[in-house]
């Protein structure tokens, strides 16, 4: 039986709809995974039986993290947070947190599960954080446009053997002040966090890039699927 993981919806309020990049499902389908995009919900009974249901959380990119979620208020107009996903992402973040269910974070996932484990996040980069670094590229979203260092001892690098990779970048939020509770596994050359891992847990990873676009060409974005997709099983 392949495990079920369960992927955090996106959400187009214009549309009142929400949506799935296929990247994400495919990502996870070629990894051994069984993909289901979930409801947006606020109901803790079905959250609860969703937590029973999947071996696996996949939290997306997206919506910005409300600044509510790490006690600021929006200082920037382009600031577009979603209440309901960080609601419904902070109750299975705890519930996988204390069943030792299997998460990785993506873009939005690793500014989401930083900023509801203690951290803090920029709210804009360009304003608070300038650099010469393209952390928000134009398409084709699968060219990388910088390079990570990853730290040596990490978990990422048990699986990169690579000192420097390159990646995609499609953000203008991202970390501040790291959480406590994690341990950054790589920057970028202007001092922002990458990824990051979450010690005692049998996988909670959560990168800044976009492997949903890149792995297809990019042998690391799949070992990030695989080996996620490894730490479900025992599940």
């Amino acid at each position: 039986m392949k495990p079920i993981i369960g992927i955090m919806p996106l959400v187009d309020e214009d549309r009142d709809s929400l949506w799935m990049l296929p990247g994400y499902m495919d990502g996870i389908s070629e990894a051994g995974g069984l993909p289901i995009m979930l409801p947006l919900t606020g109901d803790k009974d079905v959250i609860r039986q969703l937590a029973n249901m999947c071996q696996g959380f996949l939290f997306t990119g997206g919506h910005d993290v409300s600044p509510s979620v790490y006690h600021e208020n929006v200082r920037f107009p382009n600031v577009s947070p979603c209440p309901a996903r960080d609601k419904m992402e902070n109750d299975i973040l705890n519930i996988a947190i204390s069943e030792d269910i299997p998460v990785l974070g993506i873009c939005r996932g690793i500014q989401f599960i930083n900023a509801a484990l203690g951290g803090t996040l920029y709210q804009d980069l360009p304003s608070e954080h300038p650099s010469s670094i393209d952390h928000h590229q134009s398409p084709p979203y699968d060219v990388p446009v910088h390079e990570v260092e990853i730290i040596k001892d990490s978990p990422l690098y048990d699986i990169v053997q690579a000192d420097i990779i390159s990646v995609n970048s499609y953000h203008h939020q991202a970390i501040k002040h790291l959480s406590p509770k994690l341990v950054a596994m790589a920057y970028s050359s202007d001092g922002l966090v990458e990824a990051v891992y979450k010690p005692g847990q049998k996988f909670l990873w959560a990168i800044q890039w976009h492997p949903e676009f890149s792995y297809k060409k990019d042998s690391v974005s799949r070992k990030i699927f695989e080996t996620f997709i490894a730490g479900t099983i025992s599940v």
